[in-house]
């Protein structure tokens, strides 16, 4: 029995193979062949679907070797406990059976993020283990505390009730006015703010009370403002940075510009010294200086994802055509997802998060020449982001922030992670 649940531990054999990795005598030479081999052929993207048969071969307390279990029998625990708690085969209508969705379930790669509130309530799960199922198996948020849907499931799985009441305080919830009940949590901006309320909830009441100020006019939730805030902050900074980094490459050419000026001028004899003077000094007022205004989401993405191939209208290729596209979960840093969180179109994921942030750390090696502890502030500072967003901390068994993080301790870390993508292109 030991050794079958010793085997179910994912995140202590990502961490041995992490550390494998950046200890190895060969790992300053060539970090870059090294991660993009561990990242191929020992990070694979663990399937969503193990995860779902490892929980249940926990949850049922099962003997038998965990290789040794046949599909069936995981299909049949699910539908037994669906049964047995009143939960439907999804929240919409479908005609789709049971049988066969749980069949996905346990074989695909990953599940849409409502799969999992779904299952929360089929297999009786509690808080803890849905937000583990987010975190782990589908590498996203824990439970959203202003995500008026994911509120009412976690009231529901912190209380013991079944899919039944759920029902109910939905349809309840439905039919509420917007900003009627709670007009403190109409002024609040953080969702930090709103989950030390959602934990204060302890009856139906207080449920709708806190809700009614999470819902608008169109019955839709507001963003994140806390993981908006941050986004914003690391942008900043990102664009700065960038600008700089522009500024050197600049200033590299310009010198080699001049020193080639100069010499034709010095060279003219029919020019005079005071001549040479004043066009010299005109040719270096003609450099550009990069301020961090004029830096765009596409500077960001030329910058960041650098190594992508892209077409004739400068946009990256698709993603399939890198080989560590399964492994990352098509997570690449784009202009058009900056553009779309900027305006308001779409939700700050911990993708953006932990990107900004390692370009930030990549930039900062006379700040932290040493690479030990250049990973330790990346990853506190990083995981406090994270808290802050609700997000979770950094997973080790996600390939890509395992990819991230072995960057850092590279002597160059945006390179490393430029050389990786260029590999996975490469034929």
């Amino acid at each position: 029995m030991e050794d079958n649940l010793s085997s179910l531990d994912f995140t202590g054999e990502d961490w041995e193979v992490f550390y494998d990795t950046v200890d190895s005598a060969h790992f300053q030479d060539k970090d870059a062949d090294l991660i993009y081999q561990v990242l191929e052929k020992k990070m694979k993207l663990i399937p969503f679907g193990e995860y779902l048969k490892r929980y249940i071969y926990r949850k049922a307390g099962m003997t038998e070797p965990f290789a040794e279990v046949p599909l069936r029998i995981y299909q049949q625990i699910i539908r037994e406990s669906f049964g047995d708690n009143h939960t439907p085969p999804a929240f919409e209508v479908t005609t789709a059976k049971l049988s066969a969705l749980s069949k996905n379930w346990l074989t695909q790669q990953t599940v849409k993020r409502k799969v999992v509130f779904l299952l929360g309530f089929g297999l009786a799960m509690s808080v803890e283990d849905v937000n583990e199922f987010l975190t782990k198996a589908l590498r996203e948020q824990r439970i959203n505390a202003k995500n008026p849907f994911e509120v009412i499931c976690w009231y529901c799985y912190k209380n013991g009730f079944s899919y039944l009441k759920y029902e109910k305080l939905m349809r309840i919830f439905e039919e509420t006015p917007p900003n009627t009940l709670n007009l403190k949590m109409i002024c609040s901006d953080f969702t930090i703010g709103a989950r030390s309320e959602m934990r204060r909830i302890e009856d139906d009441t207080a449920l709708f009370a806190f809700l009614s100020g999470l819902k608008s006019s169109d019955n839709r939730s507001s963003f994140s403002a806390t993981a908006r805030k941050c986004f914003d902050e690391l942008f900043d900074r990102a664009r700065e940075l960038a600008a700089c980094l522009y500024n050197r490459e600049e200033e590299e050419q310009f010198a080699e510009e001049m020193r080639q000026y100069q010499e034709v001028l010095l060279n003219n004899e029919r020019i005079s010294e005071s001549e040479v003077r004043e066009r010299i000094a005109r040719k270096k007022k003609q450099r550009r200086v990069y301020k961090s205004s004029d830096i765009t989401e596409s500077d960001l993405e030329h910058i960041i994802s650098s190594a992508i191939p892209v077409d004739r209208h400068g946009n990256l290729t698709p993603g399939k055509a890198s080989r560590l596209n399964d492994s990352f979960a098509g997570k690449r840093f784009r202009r058009q997802h900056m553009s779309d969180i900027l305006c308001g179109r779409a939700e700050v994921t911990r993708f953006d998060l932990i990107t900004l942030n390692f370009f930030i750390y990549s930039q900062m090696l006379e700040e932290y020449p040493n690479a030990k502890t250049r990973f330790l502030s990346f990853a506190e500072t990083t995981n406090h982001l994270l808290d802050r967003c609700f997000l979770g901390e950094l997973c080790i068994s996600n390939p890509y922030e395992c990819f991230v993080l072995m960057c850092i301790l590279s002597e160059d870390p945006l390179g490393t992670y430029a050389d990786v993508w260029e590999l996975s292109y490469e034929p």
